[in-house]
């Protein structure tokens, strides 16, 4: 691990954002927290098969991704959730015009401590929790303990989409919020590592971020929907109640190192490596 990062980091020097993508031979990418493992194994992959090639990749949040490529400042931008219309407007403004690619999908898991007896909610007990509504673990079938809600910052796609999904049902009139009591953390990882030492705390991310210090909690739509945990197989069938696409955007269609990096996202290996790092291929 520490030869990864040392590795990715030592390419990170050799790109500030104002030489991003003026050197044909390397890329910086930026943007979402939950595609951070993704785009940096995608990376080291490359790298090994392209000596000469160098790629950075540094996360922060699908909007810092985006506001990046607006600015000129990365080649291509991580993204868990689609590009605003108003991120769209301020891109073309600039002269930027951002393309869409489609390379993975993704399960948004809700966890909880292990101690936990919790297990199951229905969306709308998740959207109860989120917005403070229900506000003990007794009112879901728990011990009597406040629960602790964990968010991801509102500049990070997984909080979006959370928000949209879950929070508000899919309603564009709905005007639903996190409890103003919510913690806001700044990765997956900083919600995980707290789930996992405390155990009144529930949170969501990635599922690639699950690990055996977490609990998964399995989702039903309603109370009389059947309730499916967050796996690869659940996602790709679409039986999962929180799942999304994962994207890249580039300045217009990829052209040269971007294209073939994107092209090897894409190819087999490039999707072996989804799977690897607990994802969901969109191609086989």
């Amino acid at each position: 691990m520490l030869k990864r990062l040392c590795f990715v980091l030592a390419a990170a020097l050799c790109l500030s954002p104002a030489f991003a993508g003026t050197d044909k031979n390397s890329i910086q990418m930026k943007g979402s927290d939950t595609m951070v493992n993704l785009a940096q194994s995608w990376a080291e992959k490359y790298m090994e098969k392209n000596p000469g090639a160098f790629i950075a990749v540094t996360g922060g949040g699908s909007g810092t991704g985006l506001s990046s490529l607006i600015s000129g400042s990365c080649d291509i931008a991580a993204s868990s959730r689609n590009i605003k219309d108003k991120e769209i407007s301020l891109a073309k403004q600039k002269g930027i015009n951002p393309y869409e690619i489609k390379v993975a999908l993704d399960g948004l898991a809700v966890v909880v401590n292990p101690q936990n007896p919790v297990s199951s909610l229905t969306l709308d007990q998740m959207a109860g929790i989120f917005t403070g509504k229900i506000s003990n673990w007794k009112e879901v079938g728990g011990k009597d303990q406040k629960i602790v809600i964990l968010s991801r910052e509102v500049n990070s796609g997984t909080h979006v989409y959370f928000k949209e999904h879950v929070l508000r049902k899919n309603n564009p009139d709905s005007r639903e919020e996190f409890a103003p009591q919510a913690l806001l953390l700044s990765s997956s990882q900083a919600i995980a590592d707290e789930v996992a030492g405390n155990p009144s705390a529930i949170g969501y991310y990635g599922m690639g971020y699950i690990s055996n210090k977490q609990k998964a909690i399995a989702v039903a739509k309603d109370a009389q929907s059947e309730y499916i945990s967050p796996t690869i197989d659940n996602v790709l069938s679409g039986k999962y109640p929180i799942s999304r696409p994962l994207f890249l955007y580039t300045n217009g269609e990829p052209q040269g190192l971007v294209k073939k990096f994107v092209d090897y996202a894409l190819s087999k290996e490039g999707q072996d490596v989804v799977v690897k790092t607990d994802f969901v291929p969109v191609r086989k």
